[in-house]
């Protein structure tokens, strides 16, 4: 009996092995294929600093920025900047977002951060207008140097 199973080994032919590799890489491509249209067609939540927008920006001014850091009810650190922007231009804006870019003692960004100061639920920004923003931070790496965020204006948009 043990002759008779292992020539039934034997006799069995084996499986193409190119096949199968076939398969498994059109499974692969397939699935990566699926998951970038299905990313693809998630609308950008974040709206692009569009070249008219790159030419307005020198029209608004960022002013009285300062940071502080206090504890959360959690013994968390939170650390919050306020300021105030200013639209020296002659349009109205809806929405302005900004990035705050958090570096490390060796220049290394540790955090960026697109956050928005002016918006639909804080209300727009006339032309000749300021208005104050504060913006909470409780996720910063422990490696950030402690010094001010760079702020840099990521994206308008006008009404």
């Amino acid at each position: 009996m043990a002759t008779n199973l292992s020539s039934a080994r034997q006799a069995a032919p084996a499986l193409p092995r190119v096949p199968m590799i076939v398969v498994g890489a059109v499974i692969v491509f397939g699935s990566i294929l699926f998951y970038y249209l299905q990313v693809s067609k998630q609308p950008d939540p974040n709206f692009p600093l569009t070249p008219e927008a790159k030419v307005y920006v020198r029209n608004l001014q960022l002013s009285d920025v300062t940071m502080k850091a206090s504890e959360s009810y959690f013994k968390q650190v939170v650390v919050e900047i306020e300021g105030k922007i200013g639209n020296g231009g002659d349009r109205n804006l809806t929405e302005v977002d900004i990035y705050c870019i958090f570096y490390d003692s060796y220049g290394q960004v540790v955090l960026r951060k697109r956050v928005p100061i002016v918006g639909q639920r804080m209300g727009g920004l006339k032309p000749g207008d300021g208005k104050s923003f504060r913006l909470p931070f409780d996720e910063i790496p422990e490696s950030w140097n402690h010094a001010m965020p760079q702020l840099v204006i990521a994206g308008i948009k006008f009404s």
